[in-house]
């Protein structure tokens, strides 16, 4: 599985970003997906996940943004809106990927692909 995430920079508070996640190389049809946040000294934690079996998305309180799924097994694109920056928003975001999976899932240990992260940065 391949994950190549692009789209993060540089904003002022209130800003907004997109991040895009491009996954590809996996095949079937149910796969768990998601974006996850690590901020400077905390545990890395999910913002927004994909559930392919029931076709839903889930997203944890402080996510200020929708995740939108697109494409089929040939590859898909998980997009994540960063809307309302705040400073502490300010983190590294990954993409992770599990083929095979069709359940939603926020559990990081679950996740056996993984992008290489896109830092976002919020000034004040």
């Amino acid at each position: 599985v391949q994950l190549v995430e692009s789209g993060g920079g540089s904003v002022q508070t209130g800003g907004s970003l997109e991040l895009s996640c491009a996954a590809s190389g996996f095949t079937g049809d149910e796969y768990a997906i998601g974006w996850f946040l690590q901020a400077p000294g905390k545990e890395r934690e999910a913002i927004s996940w994909y559930d392919t079996r029931n076709g839903t998305y889930s997203y944890i309180p402080r996510a200020k943004g929708r995740l939108v799924i697109a494409g089929d097994n040939a590859g898909i694109t998980a997009t994540l809106a960063l809307n309302n920056q705040e400073p502490e928003d300010t983190a590294v975001y990954y993409c992770p990927f599990k083929g095979d999976w069709g359940f939603a899932c926020d559990q990081l240990n679950v996740y056996d692909n993984w992008g290489q992260g896109v830092q976002v940065t919020v000034s004040s």
